[in-house]
């Protein structure tokens, strides 16, 4: 029988009844959208479509992270039942959440020194983040240590792909991310970015392409350029997106197409609240195991 508990914070954008199935605890973040505050539920208390319609309609969400006391009444009560605790937190490149469950870890520990808690970085985000944690699910259900499956987390997570588009600018004007002047232009030009993550956990621009035929052919071909092995990998890939079902689905069409030795098919999931408050509408965001990240 398993002795520790492995944990998440909801921006791993993986579905409701995965975490559920899968017995994996999340700690939700929280967004405020047209004046109430909201935990980042996985879309139990206010669904993606009407998420997303709300931004559409001009609604301006704004974010925060678990704070110290939050983790702490999180982590706590697996701890007086005897658990130890494997978190695997949000990018510390993109969110405080990492150095709060750290501080969480230290006031814990002082009060349960028989217990482990080991928290990672996961330098990931949405169904990145939600890709490593299914590896190490994956570990655990098969007998892994937690020590083990934390060191296996620190030494392949870099490992861990993220190729984003977006295909709508809007949102991104409204939030001053860009200029008016510059979405305009790249809404006129259908111009969509392409971005994809460092090694240190942020997000960066890497290039603009014209169109959503190119683009989606575009992130399919990082894929092949990064992926293990090429068109012959065999791991998993998922896609995530916002309020743009078909555009996800095209690329995993193509993935699947491109790649014959996958690991089951493109899981398709839903960027969740908070990363979705950031991105707007028209993102599609790919997943995959592959060379290490190096800038």
């Amino acid at each position: 029988m398993c002795n520790f508990v492995l944990t998440v914070g909801s921006t791993a954008d993986m579905p409701y009844e995965y975490f559920k199935n899968r017995s994996i605890p999340f700690v939700c973040f929280h967004y405020i959208i047209d004046g109430t505050e909201y935990l980042d539920d996985l879309g139990q208390t206010i669904s993606f479509d009407e998420f997303y319609d709300r931004i559409a309609k001009g609604s301006m969400p704004t974010t925060s992270q678990v704070n110290v006391g939050e983790f702490i009444n999180f982590f706590e009560p697996y701890l007086k039942d005897g658990k130890d605790i494997l978190h695997i937190s949000f990018s510390s490149g993109l969110s405080g959440s990492y150095n709060s469950a750290c501080i969480a870890r230290e006031d814990l520990l002082s009060r349960y020194p028989d217990r482990k808690i080991l928290i990672a970085d996961s330098l990931a985000a949405s169904s990145g983040y939600g890709l490593l944690i299914d590896m190490a699910a994956d570990m655990r259900d098969n007998g892994g240590k937690i020590e083990e499956i934390y060191s296996w987390i620190e030494e392949n997570k870099l490992n861990v792909h993220h190729w984003f588009f977006s295909t709508d600018l809007t949102h991104y004007k409204r939030g001053g991310r860009i200029s008016a002047t510059s979405a305009a232009v790249g809404n006129l030009l259908n111009i969509c970015p392409l971005l994809n993550m460092s090694f240190d956990g942020k997000l960066v621009p890497r290039k603009k392409v014209r169109g959503k035929k190119h683009i989606r052919a575009e992130i399919v071909r990082m894929m092949e350029e990064h992926a293990n092995n090429g068109k012959e990998y065999s791991g998993k890939c998922f896609i995530s997106n916002s309020a743009c079902y078909d555009d996800a689905q095209m690329v995993a069409d193509l993935v699947e197409e491109k790649f014959p030795n996958l690991n089951g098919p493109v899981m398709i999931n839903n960027i969740g609240t908070v990363i979705g408050s950031h991105t707007g509408p028209g993102t599609v965001a790919l997943f995959f195991l592959g060379d290490k990240r190096e800038d």
